[in-house]
């Protein structure tokens, strides 16, 4: 039997983490690959994570670079598969206590969309990029997290093929719309042992009446956004909307709260707000039937927008005629819903961080793989930072837009390497998960053995 060549370790901790993808890759190159890639995705730079920013070479002069080159070859055309990849890895975030599914948490489905020039990369096409807020060129993935109160990360990502790139258009055999794909993410997560008290999504799901279908068919609850204006058919003097709906629900000011029940919502920084919720009613949705309407907000009076979520379920109310799933009262709703709020905010931020859309490569393939690293090296992130988790209780507190930054000043790191992730953030909303991805890889590098 060949003996396995050893390869390069990787620096400090995350040695540890790649030497368990190991018997994945068959060749040395392959392994070393791996540690490569992985460590230019964490290593903070101040340039997008392009192949030349991750073997450490010049722009476009470096391109011919030897370590360019090997990492090119190893993402477009080494034998290696990244689903197999990205099994290892959820294996591993189910093995550990500290990141393990378990039935309290949610699956939360999204998607997101880069701006990429050209039609030669595969998936790219003209569509809508809601990180961009319009209709340009990209690539659009879609993606299920799961997440609770302390941990969050990628389950499955798949990426979407635009309409205009099959020779069938939407008859073409192998399209798919976002949301099937979404549904087959969450029916695959569920296949691979992933527990979760409920699927939710915002409105861009919520209002597909075949995607709620999909998931009831296959077992799997959900809590999903709707639009507050969804129309549906109702007689003249009934509501029409889901926003009709909630103003036709009783409400005399907090201390006659009529219909309303009283929330509180305590977020990381130990503020608590208040929240109202109440069961509507809109054609058949209702109680009483097999999908529920919620209507949270802060203000039942005004219902303002921004803070005001239109929700369909169908875990059925506590005291009425129970389904397929445990009943779920109007605080466990909120609380699923808010969870999503919270990961599409820093999800999207640390993926940023790691190079999610800096690849440049054609392949689907090799997008693939891509996405598998990225996904990986957001393990290491978590797997590194709850091994030495910040002095903060994130017992019974709820994710949110308003959790502070955990300070770096309290862990500072030693003076022989000041450069490490002292750049400022590229934009406010990015303090706190780019903690995850720079100061833990700060120490790492700090960690690693000399040259």
């Amino acid at each position: 039997m060949t003996r396995v060549k050893p390869v390069e370790p990787a620096p400090g901790p995350l040695e540890g983490f790649a030497a368990r993808f190991d018997d994945l890759f068959t060749h040395l190159a392959q392994r070393r690959g791996f540690r490569e890639y992985l460590t230019g995705l964490l290593t903070p730079r101040d340039r997008n994570k392009t192949l030349t920013c991750l073997a450490g070479a010049e722009p476009v002069v470096g391109s011919k670079d030897p370590a360019v080159q090997r990492l090119q070859f190893f993402l477009s055309e080494s034998c290696w598969d990244p689903d197999e990849v990205n099994g290892r890895r959820l294996e591993l975030l189910a093995a550990d206590a500290a990141t393990a599914p378990h039935p309290g948490g949610v699956l939360v489905i999204d998607d997101s969309g880069d701006r990429k020039d050209g039609q030669v990369t595969a998936f790219t096409g003209r569509q809508y990029l809601g990180r961009l807020g319009k209709t340009d060129n990209g690539i659009v993935t879609v993606t299920a997290v799961w997440a609770d109160e302390r941990v969050y990360y990628p389950v499955h990502a798949e990426p979407y093929c635009p309409v205009g790139r099959l020779e069938g258009g939407k008859r073409d055999r192998g399209f798919r719309t976002k949301w099937w794909l979404a549904a087959d993410l969450a029916g695959r997560a569920a296949e691979d042992g992933f527990a979760f008290r409920a699927v939710t999504g915002d409105c861009a799901y919520g209002d597909i009446d075949n995607f709620r279908a999909a998931l009831r068919t296959a077992g799997l609850p959900f809590v999903l956004a709707v639009r507050a204006r969804r129309g549906t058919w109702a007689r003249e003097r009934s509501a029409h909307t889901p926003q009709d709906a909630a103003r036709a629900l009783v409400w005399h000011g907090p201390d006659a709260a009529g219909d309303w029940q009283r929330i509180e919502r305590r977020r990381r920084d130990g503020t608590c707000h208040t929240w109202w919720a109440a069961e509507a009613r809109l054609g058949g949705w209702g109680p009483q039937g097999p999908t529920r309407l919620v209507v949270a907000t802060s203000d039942p009076a005004t219902l303002p927008d921004k803070t005001t979520w239109y929700l369909v379920t169908d875990l059925p109310a506590p005291g009425h005629a129970e389904g397929p799933h445990p009943p779920a009262g109007l605080p466990e709703l909120v609380r699923i819903y808010g969870l999503r709020n919270w990961v599409e905010q820093s999800y999207k931020q640390v993926k940023d961080e790691l190079g999610w859309a800096d690849f440049q490569v054609r392949s689907s393939l090799a997008i693939r793989r891509h996405q598998a690293l990225v996904h990986c090296a957001f393990t290491f992130c978590w797997t590194d930072y709850l091994t030495q988790p910040p002095a903060m209780d994130a017992s019974a507190l709820e994710r949110g837009h308003f959790r502070p930054a955990p300070s770096i000043a309290a862990d500072p790191l030693p003076a022989t390497c000041p450069e490490l992730a002292t750049r400022t953030a590229r934009r406010a909303l990015l303090a706190d998960p780019g903690h995850h991805a720079q100061t833990l890889v700060a120490h790492l590098v700090h960690r690693a053995p000399a040259p």
